[in-house]
Order: structure tokens, then C-alpha cells, then sequence
């Protein structure tokens, strides 16, 4: 399948449920825990208990309707603020969030955050207590909630958003200036995204991905007027065709 024939995240709809069942499920048949589940995780235990990003309001600019990047963030925000830019993600994470039967099931990250951080594993009830708003956003939007304006955030989280709307470099850096003008001055911008990837499967479909390496997030983020805090690469080290980067990156910066 050519490039150019792959679907986009936000024109054509992403099946979220399909896309929790792909890359987060607890079966032995995925092979995606060390990238999008242990690493996530592990990084931001680590940069939070760190104690330099905390504050009032904590805004989440992800792709998907996972929760788990969230478990170590609830402790050191009062609020959380969730972005959706598919109406689809909003319905599947309200599901988890009203604990309804059929709620997709995040024991086995709790479990592993639970173990990372010495804890009893209540995070999730943590979690749900502080997602003040679910909120569904158009990029494309000078204020992307309109009519809501949100209040200047301490720290924004983008977990593998960039990549699957981003049409090119240039979409990428636009994006970024967008998140920085939603950000406090010295507010913190964690990223976490795939490297030279092209295309994710959810289901039978293809969809675009952004092609960019450690190098290119760097300059991106300099360039846009932040100081990096943390980079961490980790390379991929399994087989599956149903995603082509060759690893994944979690960065922490502030705006100056």
C-alpha cells in the first residue's frame, strides 16, 4: 500500500477500542509492552518523582484512549484536562472513566506502575478523580476548544498525537507552537512519539505516520523556545508489521 493511500488519524476516524485491543492489551500475543507500556511508564514515574513539573493544571494532547501515561501525573496536578480530537476516543475513555461494564482493562499497567513506584495501585481511581474535563478539540482551530478557553497550563502531555496528525515537519512544528502558546512560561512539554515510523494498523486499515528521528524533535522543540530537560530513546527490538518505527523517544522540556 502506497504512502499516500494510508487514512488519517483525525479526517477518517480511528477505531479506538481496536487500537487499545492492537498495542495495550494484557495477551501474550502483543508484543508492544516494552515500547508503548513499561517505557511511558517507567519515564514519567522517573521524571515526576524528580518533583520539578508539577502545578494546577496538567493538559493531555494524546492520541488514542489510554490512560496509563496519566498514572504518575494525578499526584502532582490538581487538574487534569483531556483533549480528544475523535468524538470515538471521548466515548471509549468516558466508558473507563464511569467504570462501565466493558470498560477496556488497565490492570496490568497499574500492576506495573504499582511495582515501579512502591504504591498500592489505586492510580486509576487517582486518575479519574483528577480528569477535571474530557473535551473534544479541533487542531485546525486558532483556539482549539472553542468556544471553551482553557486556563494556562503547568505541563501539557502529548503521547504519539503529533504523529498521526501531523501531515509533514512543518505540520509538526505548527503543532508545537500551538501547545507552546497553551503552556505557562516555564511550563513543561513531555513528549512521547515513535521514530521513523510511516504507517500504524488499527483493524484493516493503514494509517499515516510522521517520519522523524531524535534530531529533527530537538531542534523542533529549540526552535519553538524550549529548553530541553530530559531526552530517553529506547530502540525497538521486536517483529510486527502491524507498526514500522524503529523506536520510541520520551522528551521533557520547559518553555523559557
Amino acid at each position: 500500500m502506497a504512502s499516500s493511500t494510508y487514512k488519517r488519524y483525525h479526517i477518517h476516524g480511528m477505531n479506538p477500542r481496536e487500537h487499545l485491543e492492537h498495542y495495550f492489551a494484557d495477551k501474550s500475543e502483543t508484543v508492544f509492552k516494552e515500547d508503548v507500556l513499561n517505557f511511558p511508564i517507567e519515564n514519567l514515574a522517573k521524571t515526576f518523582r524528580a518533583g520539578y513539573i508539577n502545578g494546577d493544571v496538567l493538559i493531555d494532547l494524546s492520541a488514542g484512549s489510554f490512560v496509563h501515561h496519566l498514572y504518575a501525573a494525578c499526584e502532582f496536578f490538581k487538574h487534569i484536562i483531556v483533549l480528544k480530537v475523535s468524538d470515538r476516543c471521548i466515548l471509549e475513555l468516558k466508558k473507563w472513566l464511569d467504570s462501565r461494564t466493558g470498560a477496556f482493562n488497565w490492570g496490568h499497567a497499574t500492576q506495573l506502575h504499582a511495582a515501579i513506584e512502591g504504591c498500592s495501585g489505586q492510580c486509576q481511581n487517582k486518575v479519574r478523580s483528577a480528569i477535571q474535563h474530557l473535551v473534544q478539540c479541533n487542531l485546525e482551530k486558532e483556539n482549539m476548544t472553542d468556544p471553551i478557553v482553557l486556563p494556562p497550563a503547568d505541563c501539557i502531555i502529548s503521547a504519539f498525537l503529533p504523529d498521526v496528525i501531523c501531515k509533514d515537519k512543518d505540520d509538526y512544528i505548527r503543532n508545537l507552537r500551538k501547545f507552546s502558546e497553551m503552556l505557562k512560561p516555564g511550563g513543561h512539554l513531555i513528549l512521547l512519539g515513535g521514530l521513523d515510523m510511516t504507517y500504524l494498523t488499527v483493524g484493516k486499515d493503514k494509517f499515516h505516520a510522521l517520519t522523524y528521528d531524535e534530531e529533527f524533535v530537538r531542534k523542533a522543540l529549540v526552535g519553538e523556545g524550549f529548553v530541553i530537560d530530559d531526552c530517553k530513546v529506547k530502540r525497538r527490538t521486536y517483529a510486527s508489521d502491524l507498526i514500522d518505527h524503529k523506536g520510541v523517544i520520551f522528551i521533557t522540556a520547559h518553555k523559557k
